[in-house]
């Protein structure tokens, strides 16, 4: 069994965030495509996927940014996939510092 990974020039958005060269070009146009990339990969991850999964992880390092400025949602390690038919809760986990908020509805 292999694991394959794209190659992403850019690294992690906390590297293009904090690093020397990165902060310098990430102009307000950039910032935007990178926010609605992840919005639009979390709300696939939750409403388009069969069955629904939650990746519990989403920080800085786990957000991958190619040339474009095209983001990737990286490291699925923490994800649980979620049953349709039945409310879940799931267990705290993910990077020290982060946890996702809670709705109520």
């Amino acid at each position: 069994m292999y694991l394959v990974y794209e190659h992403i020039d850019r690294g992690s958005l906390r590297k293009v965030l904090y690093g020397d060269e990165g902060s310098l070009e990430l102009n307000w146009r950039s910032r935007v495509k990178i926010v609605q990339g992840i919005a639009h990969a979390l709300a696939y991850l939750h409403s388009d996927c069969s069955p629904p999964i939650v990746h519990r992880d989403v920080t800085l390092n786990n957000i991958l940014v190619d040339s474009e400025f095209e983001p990737r949602l990286a490291d699925f390690g923490t994800a649980k996939l979620l049953s349709t038919n039945t409310t879940s809760w799931t267990s705290i986990a993910g990077s020290y510092g982060y946890m996702a908020p809670v709705i109520y509805i």
